[in-house]
């Protein structure tokens, strides 16, 4: 299996986690600071933007900038979907600010990644 697959696959099981997640009545974590929870989102969000991203094909210098948006678009997407889903979870319910941090965690994973892949491609060449 090549990288693009295994990432493709990746990202289809993290975002059945997601899914998983966003079921439960309730998720407890120690709260250590204000706002933490926007934190996880855009991290789990970050992951899955990185992963969708490495699903695609760079090309000749590395991942583009409109990769990382498409990728950024899909993820923000599927965070909609989440949130809405959460809607008929008793003890859940849809926050839009969840779905700013999950859509902002994988745009800025997706153009690091990008950056780096395109930096790198430069410095070797």
């Amino acid at each position: 299996m090549n990288i693009h697959r295994l990432s493709l696959v990746l990202a289809v099981l993290w975002m059945g986690v997601l899914f998983w997640l966003s079921h439960q009545p309730s998720l407890d974590a120690p709260s250590l600071f204000s706002g933490q929870d926007k934190l996880f989102h855009a991290g789990a969000y970050g992951l899955l933007g990185i992963l969708l991203l490495g699903a695609m094909r760079p090309d000749f210098s590395g991942y583009t900038g409109n990769q990382a948006l498409f990728v950024a678009f899909v993820a923000s997407v599927y965070g909609i979907s989440d949130e809405f889903h959460q809607s008929f979870i008793p003890g859940r319910s849809p926050e839009v600010l969840d779905w700013v941090a999950d859509s902002t965690g994988a745009l800025l994973a997706a153009l690091l990644l990008a950056h780096l892949t395109r930096t790198y491609s430069t410095r070797a060449s």
